[in-house]
């Protein structure tokens, strides 16, 4: 039977909510380390891109800090996804678990408890491992405790169009591609690219595939084709298009293929990619348009399970 198109919303919402708390914590962990005990950053480094991959200017560490984290006017802030993230689960709790409930709002009792702690600034390591381990938590929880039906498709198309367009901005943050050379940030230098495969979790796991001998083009490649990176644009690209592919069975809703079909393209494109051809025609373009093609996948999603006419539904 499938789920009630409200249901269904704040399954998907949860994680997407979640998966963008984790993304911000992780990228302001990095920019705040990568600034300690320097005494200004390069007009266009890896401190300015990765705050801009947030949509955040630059500014002092503090007020980034704590527009990232606890501004509730930013509706990306990790506060605000946190509590939306909450307020979701609070209306499905009859389809998710119980421990899946205590782990998200005890985490949003931390955060909430850690806004109005003064010393949240000499702290930031914390804060930010409070937020990433707890999504982490979670998500483990959840894998364990949530049946893994039509409801928990749901959770898992969310995390993954989420990752993979999250993915996409942040990459495509780091490339060089402004039309005057003179407009151009900085060259990256290995502490750019060493920060920005941190800021995806991704520089063990680059060293095992490629050793440490880090390149622009490796980078590029790992994070945005690797099969078996879980943070890569391509596989959760392919991960998004298995959970569409399994709610238009588990629906048996069949008409629900356009949003498999357009996950299963954005997925093939990256599966017969290559980085030679995407550096040497426009990254920025490529980038772009994957998460152009996201948000069609959401649009889609949004038109087959929630936002359908209801005759739609209705049997023949």
């Amino acid at each position: 039977m499938m789920l009630l198109s409200r249901v269904a919303d704040s399954l998907y919402w949860i994680c997407r909510y979640l998966e963008r708390a984790e993304h911000t914590a992780r990228v302001v962990d990095v920019a705040v380390d990568l600034g300690l005990g320097r005494a200004s950053s390069k007009k266009g480094g890896a401190i300015e891109r990765l705050y801009g991959s947030l949509g955040l200017p630059p500014g002092d560490p503090a007020s980034c800090f704590d527009a990232a984290f606890f501004e509730t006017s930013n509706r990306n802030s990790v506060v605000a996804c946190i509590t939306a993230a909450r307020e979701n689960a609070r209306q499905v709790r009859e389809e998710i678990s119980s421990e899946m409930w205590q782990q998200l709002n005890g985490l949003f009792l931390r955060i909430r408890q850690m806004r109005g702690d003064a010393s949240r600034l000499a702290r930031t390591h914390f804060v930010s491992r409070l937020v990433i381990e707890g999504v982490h938590l979670f998500q483990g929880i959840t894998d364990a405790t949530m049946g893994h039906g039509e409801g928990w498709q749901y959770l898992q198309a969310g995390r993954f169009l989420e990752r993979a367009g999250s993915t996409a901005t942040l990459l495509d943050r780091f490339m060089d591609h402004g039309v005057d050379p003179s407009d151009r940030p900085a060259p990256l230098d290995q502490t750019d690219l060493v920060a920005l495969l941190r800021s995806c979790s991704g520089l063990e796991a680059y060293c095992r595939h490629y050793t440490a001998d880090v390149r622009p083009e490796r980078v590029m490649e790992f994070l945005l084709l690797d099969a078996d990176f879980p943070r890569s644009v391509r596989f959760a690209a392919g991960a998004a298009e298995s959970a569409l592919r399994a709610l238009a069975r588990l629906s048996g809703r069949r008409a629900g293929g356009d949003a498999e079909r357009l996950a299963g393209r954005l997925h093939a494109s990256l599966d017969y990619g290559r980085v030679d051809e995407i550096l040497n025609d426009s990254p920025h373009a490529y980038l772009t348009d994957i998460h152009r093609q996201c948000t069609q996948i959401h649009t889609a999603l949004y038109q087959t399970y929630i936002t359908y006419p209801i005759e739609t539904a209705l049997p023949a």
